[in-house]
This record gives C-alpha cells, structure tokens and sequence, in this order.
C-alpha cells in the first residue's frame, strides 16, 4: 500500500469568487460581529465531500472537467443568519436556475461516480461572513453582481487558528478548460 492511498483530504467543490466580489463582501463583514472568514476563504459550497482518499482526487477532478459551462451573475442582495450555527451570511433573495442547475448537475454527477457527499440539506447557496456571529444588523447595502465562472475543488486544513483553503484545481465554467493548483485568489 503505498503512501497516498493512505492519506485523506477534507473537500468540497464551490463556485470561486472573483477579486472584486471578494473585496465587496469583505466590506458587507465590517457591520458583522463575530469571527470574519478571511478573504481568501469567501465562497459558495455546491457539495461538500468531507474526508475523501486522496487517490479520488483524479475522479474528482475528472468531474470537474465535465460540469456543465455556464456562467451566471448572481446578485448576492441579503444578509442573513443561521442561529443554530451562529453563522451570519450573504446571499440573494432568488436563486438563478443556473446555479440550482449545475448544483443538480454536480450531485448527480458525484452520485453516478459513487462519490458520497453531504446530500442530506437542501441547497441553500450563500457565502458564510463570520462565524460565531451575534445576528446582524439589518443594514441596506448595494446589491453585489457577481460573475460566477469560477467552480473548483477546494481543499479544506484544519487549522489552530481556523479553516485554510486550497484551490485543488478549478475552471471557469464558461469554457471547457480547467486549471489544476490555484485559482488565481
């Protein structure tokens, strides 16, 4: 057996931020209270896959490749709150049929490969804020249009001072190319 089939990676596929969204969210953050996601780790979860042998890696991305391309602008438009976790979150008052169709598409997709995935939620895209979170205050801001075309598989590390991302591989969902390592954010 060698090394690798032993190791394990804590994954989930997201759609990936741009600079400028990032930079936009960092700012809906200031009026939160708790413990702010640090820029880089600013994303929507389309599946979360948990602890997965590092040999799947390959099937992973294989499926990546092979999502459907079509980018969207969401229009990330509330701030909402998840009281049981204490997470403070943006989101949008209407989901695209875009987004909820590549979701679909991605958990079929991890369904046929026998990937296993938290399937157990119903999709609920948003971008976690702060953790530990008092409730927000309800502020009024300018909706944020972002040009979602940037999904990739993330590898999730554990870390004393919280959760560090790394970008596996990635592609823009509007062409078939696909980027192994990081993103570029």
């Amino acid at each position: 057996m060698n090394e690798n089939s032993k190791q394990s990676l804590r994954l989930f596929y997201a759609l990936w931020p741009d600079d400028l969204t990032r930079g936009e969210l960092v700012r809906l953050q200031q009026v939160l209270q708790g413990r702010k996601i640090p820029y880089g780790n600013l994303h929507i979860t389309l599946a979360f896959l948990g602890q997965q042998p590092a040999e799947q890696i390959p099937a992973l991305k294989d499926i990546l490749m092979h999502l459907p391309g079509a980018s969207m602008t969401l229009t990330l438009d509330r701030i909402g709150y998840f009281g049981r976790n204490r997470i403070a979150w943006a989101g949008m008052h209407e989901m695209p049929s875009a987004l909820a169709g590549l979701q679909q598409q991605l958990a079929l997709a991890l369904a046929q490969h026998g990937v296993a995935f938290d399937s157990q939620f119903k999709f609920k895209p948003h971008i976690t804020l702060a953790r530990d979170a008092a409730p927000p205050p309800d502020t009024a801001f300018t909706p944020i249009a972002w040009k979602a075309d940037q999904v990739a598989l993330v590898q999730s590390v554990m870390k004393p001072e919280g959760s560090s991302y790394q970008v596996l591989a990635s592609r823009r969902i509007d062409s078939e190319v696909w980027m192994p390592g990081d993103a570029g954010n």
